[in-house]
């Protein structure tokens, strides 16, 4: 199976609905993980700087909730926008998506050490 970047991710809508969600646990370590092929975007205004920037936002408002964000990306161009947006320790680009389960499992051990 082949995963490749396409179409829309409207991701600051998804990490507030998310973070509202995980902000409510009382764990320890609260880690939002963000899955995605690529950079946000719809096919309304919520493209280029605004969708970046307003993915930006949402990041910092769950931070301030007191969650961890990390990003996992399938897009091999993210390293172009990837940092400005997560910051440069806070995201991994997997390679071959086949890689997807053994990645996520050592990341997960990683991050919640």
């Amino acid at each position: 199976a082949q995963i490749k970047p396409a179409f829309y991710t409207r991701m600051g809508a998804a990490i507030r609905q998310s973070s509202a969600l995980l902000a409510k646990e009382k764990s320890r370590e609260r880690l939002l993980l963000i899955l995605t092929d690529g950079k946000p975007n719809d096919n309304d205004y919520y493209e280029g700087r605004y969708g970046i920037e307003d993915t930006r936002y949402a990041l910092s408002e769950a931070r301030k909730m007191g969650l961890r964000p990390f990003c996992v990306t399938v897009d091999q161009n993210a390293e172009d926008y990837l940092p400005h947006i997560f910051g440069k320790h806070n995201f991994t680009i997997v390679k071959r998506p086949a890689e997807l389960p053994r990645r996520l499992a050592l990341l997960y051990a990683q991050l919640t050490r």
